[in-house]
């Protein structure tokens, strides 16, 4: 059977991995969540001293990428592959708001993106793949098949994101998650590399009163309509 490459991009809390994680179990695909990646070697820098509230030196970063290993392992209880950051699972770790408050900073690093996009182009060369993030339809996938760019309003995204935190953990304050969502969207439509735009070829999805079934069901559609 044809496979194609499904690019999924857009802003932070839209809900692509959800989708994504879906479609790909649907579809017998690989499911790459390149966000992760991101928020690995974010958590990397907070060990090492290198980033916190005051201070980020990219330039240790940078000189210790070559420290940083990354691969996913398929968890089937969970029906989804886990961020592995030198042997040590940190799926559930990295979702943290301490990490979600510096991730987009080291998404900026141009030495990070270049290492993490040449692993990403590895992993999805078989095709057969689901990917979301930022820059993967223009990035990564510029070729994709199927590109689609998600969004909601900033509140929609901001109240989804707390939901999910306040579970963890109740403190989590609701404007600390609001201000975070707002800086990370300024962050990454920004950056001087590989800023967060929908691709010109991309399918725009506003989830803003959607539920995950309907995301799903259009989604499917789409593919259907791509493996024609």
């Amino acid at each position: 059977m044809k496979k194609i490459t499904i690019a999924i991009d857009g802003f932070s809390s839209t809900g692509k991995s959800t989708l994504a994680k879906a479609i790909a179990k649907t579809l017998g695909y690989v499911y790459i969540d390149t966000g992760a990646m991101y928020r690995a070697v974010t958590l990397f820098s907070m060990r090492k001293g290198f980033i916190d509230a005051k201070h980020f030196s990219s330039e240790k970063l940078i000189e210790s990428l070559d420290e940083i290993q990354l691969h996913f392992e398929y968890n089937g209880e969970r029906g989804f592959a886990e961020v592995y950051l030198n042997g040590e699972n940190v799926e559930d770790v990295i979702r943290s708001l301490e990490v979600s408050k510096f991730v987009s900073q080291i998404a900026e690093v141009k030495e990070v993106r270049t290492k993490l996009v040449q692993q990403q182009q590895n992993l999805g060369k078989a095709k057969g793949v689901v990917m979301d993030g930022r820059d993967i339809g223009t990035v990564v996938f510029p070729d994709a098949e199927l590109k689609v760019f998600m969004t909601a309003s900033t509140d929609v995204r901001a109240q989804r994101r707390f939901d999910e935190l306040v579970v963890k953990d109740p403190s989590v304050i609701y404007e600390d998650v609001y201000t975070n969502v707002v800086e990370r969207d300024r962050i990454d439509t920004t950056r001087k590399d590989s800023p967060l735009v929908k691709a010109e070829d991309a399918v725009e999805l506003d989830n803003s009163t959607m539920s995950r079934e309907e995301q799903y069901d259009l989604l499917l559609q789409l593919v259907r309509e791509r493996l024609k």
